[in-house]
């Protein structure tokens, strides 16, 4: 059978597994399957199923929680992925109420049902005595030994859907973001109606989420690089987020979820402070600062949205940014003037500030010259160095001679400390003509934006590079990863007579045929009239 919707079950010394593979059996409604996971340990006595809806992986090393999730996850072939506790009850019909909710929105999204408590058990004596869940013991009133009454009922009260975290960051309760009128309205489904039960949330408790098996494994949404427990909800959540997508509590179904009152049974997996610990910094260095490579949204940004507890003061530090230019000074004044004027308009507004290195003394920025040098390969990148080294800047953009750069082109900021980024939005200009063309793909040196510390180990290997002879004619990073945006507004290229690579004005000019998809062509005599050549 091709299941829509797959229910993972990562499980670990649980005492109340057995019941929990009762219940989500008893009340699927859909084409949903269950996965259970066995991680270094076994049932005693066997669980007996027939059913085909059930799937075991016995694993006899523990993978921890988030390796057997994304075990089960992988050898299913359902289009969503549902993550559980494996002591949880569920509503009647808890899968197909979800798939319909996927059905009013779209699959960059992660649910979750309302969380309700489970009260799973009391301890019970001869004399009637009850004693509600946790450790066993005898009775406190009389004395006597006790047994375990199974009762499996959801308390009605409370019912939470919205959560948040602290500073530490540690997950928090957030019962006044459902009381906000913006979070009372719904969201917006694709009918173009706001569904008033189905809310917002800015994280989630990890004991139960749902999304499609796509994204769950596009945005890895349960990293091992992350200790076995601890941090899953807000690593859900935020991957969610950052990523442009949404989290949402869907009101129309609900699961119970056992708490360890009184310390019941321990934790199942092993969950050491210190490795907590080292989750949470994770959680900071990846989502609160801004590290996480697949954001495309800044945490200050999601912080402006739900404004939580706790946080109304926090400012995410912003990346300090620089501007390097590099020059040989020989290309004419009339080019060379107006391109640097623009820059000092866009540093004196943006406050980026400027280092520029050049092969004679230059009143632009703070400038590094280099009088012994003559234009070559190698002079421009001991000038690329030399800018590098002299600026202070966590991220840096290349900026060039003959580039007429837009504003928009300084609003990026890259996410990710290892990727080198290029503005694609470029048009190649004819000085005299004013003819112009454009491609898809337009990855040169004068459009990288690069953590500064990446750049300078990459332009120290080139500049080895090329005092040993070996340069390979490439200018821009080759066998490292690569990024591109789209500014708002296009940079333009100036082709003149002197520009250190060639013009190439056709697509038969071009050896790699890749390099001129998207070709374009038009005239812009409005940049001609900017020089007076």
């Amino acid at each position: 059978m091709q299941y829509d919707l797959a229910v993972c079950v990562p499980s670990r010394n649980e005492d109340m597994l057995n019941r929990t593979i009762q219940d989500i059996l008893e009340n699927i409604e859909a084409k949903t399957q269950l996965i259970v996971v066995l991680d270094g340990w076994l049932v005693n006595p066997p669980l007996t199923y027939n059913d085909s809806r059930l799937t075991l992986i016995y694993n006899p090393v523990s993978k921890g929680q988030r390796g057997a999730t994304n075990q089960a996850a992988k050898i299913s072939d359902a289009k969503y992925i549902m993550k559980c506790d494996s002591h949880v009850t569920f509503d009647k019909g808890f899968d197909r109420k979800m798939l319909e909710a996927f059905k009013k929105l779209d699959d960059n999204v992660t649910m979750i049902p309302v969380m309700k408590n489970l009260h799973a058990y009391d301890w019970l004596c001869e004399n009637g005595h009850r004693r509600y869940q946790g450790k066993s013991g005898v009775c406190t009133e009389c004395g006597k030994e006790t047994h375990q009454d199974m009762i499996w009922k959801v308390k009605e009260s409370p019912a939470r859907f919205t959560f948040t975290v602290d500073r530490s960051p540690h997950f928090q309760y957030w019962s006044e973001l459902a009381k906000r009128p913006e979070n009372i309205k719904g969201t917006l489904t694709n009918t173009g109606v706001y569904d008033t039960n189905l809310r917002e949330t800015f994280s989630i408790q990890g004991s139960c989420f749902m999304l499609s098996k796509e994204r769950y494994f596009a945005l890895d949404i349960c990293s091992e690089d992350f200790h076995s427990w601890g941090m899953q909800g807000y690593e859900v959540a935020m991957k969610t987020w950052l990523s442009g997508g949404r989290v949402i509590a869907n009101l129309n179904t609900f699961f119970g979820h056992l708490f360890r009152t009184n310390n019941f049974g321990g934790f199942p997996y092993s969950n050491p402070q210190s490795l907590v610990e080292e989750n949470r910094e994770l959680s900071k260095k990846l989502f609160i600062n801004n590290e996480w490579p697949l954001a495309t949204r800044t945490y200050e940004s999601l912080l402006e949205q739900f404004n939580p507890p706790g946080w109304e003061d926090y400012k995410v530090s912003k990346p300090t940014k620089s501007i390097i230019f590099y020059t040989d000074s020989l290309l004419d004044e009339k080019i060379a003037k107006p391109v640097r004027d623009r820059l000092q308009k866009i540093s004196e507004v943006t406050h980026i500030p400027i280092v520029s290195a050049s092969l004679k003394k230059l009143d632009f920025g703070k400038n590094i010259r280099f009088p012994s040098l003559r234009r070559s390969p190698q002079a421009m990148f001991k000038q690329i160095l030399g800018a590098l080294e002299n600026s202070t800047a966590d991220y840096i953009f290349f900026c060039e001679h003959d580039v007429l750069y837009s504003p928009t082109h300084f609003d990026f900021t890259p996410l990710d400390k290892n990727i080198f980024y290029f503005n694609n939005n470029v048009w190649k200009v004819d000085v005299l003509t004013g003819h112009a063309v454009k491609v898809d793909k337009c990855e040169q040196l004068s459009g990288i934006c690069v953590y500064r510390e990446t750049a300078l180990n990459w332009v120290r290997e080139k500049l080895k590079q090329l005092e040993t002879g070996g340069f390979d004619g490439h200018y821009e990073p080759q066998q490292i990863v690569r990024g591109g945006w789209l500014s708002a507004e296009p940079n333009i290229d100036i082709r003149h007579n002197t520009n250190l690579t060639p013009s190439r004005w056709s697509k038969e000019q071009f050896k790699n045929q890749d390099n001129t998809i998207g070709w374009q062509e038009k005239e812009m005599p409005e940049i001609v009239k900017l020089f007076v050549l």
